[in-house]
């Protein structure tokens, strides 16, 4: 688990949406990024589904099948290579780059959640943190552990003015083990970050977003 390096990247990519969206007067950056963390959380809540009792779909939503190739990858199609002759040929999925899937949303909306939880860090100048894991009996239960702390952390920031370190890595400890209970591995949460965080550097530079 390479924190450093999703720290830089996260500072990077701040330091990109600063340029781009200037700060107000009076303008509170980190409470904003905590009302888009909790927004975040209840949106991966969301596509979690587990908790919708009131609903014969709870199944996550893990994957979506490419449009274009219908999860196949690729295509295949004849060319013509003389008068009589025809050749087979197979293309890459542009649409998927091959895999077949078109979208992860639960893992896009967990690297989604883990953006704002390092820019939060770094508003708090916390990027050499200790790092362990929080799981709680349940995943309903390890939702409202992280909903909680983020809250506690507002909360703490209201009153004092600070926020202890400890707070902090609390609430990655809980959306670490939040993460495992999900399915995730770390190896796969990194790349997804990784690919979500240069589609955040587009975003700024196209507009659309």
């Amino acid at each position: 688990m390479n924190l450093g390096k999703l720290f830089m990247l996260q500072n990077e990519l701040d330091a990109h949406i600063e340029q781009q969206h200037p700060r107000k007067e009076g303008e509170s950056r980190h409470d904003k990024k905590v009302l888009a963390l909790l927004v975040e959380l209840g949106e991966l809540a969301n596509e979690a589904r587990f908790f919708k009792f009131w609903s014969r779909d709870q199944e996550p939503r893990l994957e979506v099948i490419c449009h274009a190739c219908k999860g196949i990858g690729e295509f295949h199609h004849q060319v013509f290579s003389g008068p009589y002759h025809t050749d087979d040929k197979t293309e890459i999925c542009l649409y998927c780059s091959g895999t077949g899937i078109q979208k992860r949303p639960l893992l896009e909306e967990y690297v989604d959640c883990l953006h704002f939880i390092l820019s939060i860090g770094l508003e708090l100048n916390f990027t050499d943190i200790d790092v362990w894991k929080v799981k709680e009996a349940t995943t309903t239960n390890q939702f409202i552990e992280c909903f909680g702390t983020i809250y506690k952390m507002h909360f703490q920031n209201r009153v004092t003015g600070e926020v202890p370190r400890e707070m902090y890595e609390h609430l990655f400890a809980c959306f670490i083990g939040l993460g495992e209970m999900l399915g995730f591995t770390w190896e796969e949460i990194e790349k997804a970050y990784l690919a979500k965080n240069q589609k955040n550097h587009d975003r700024q530079d196209s507009g659309v977003y």
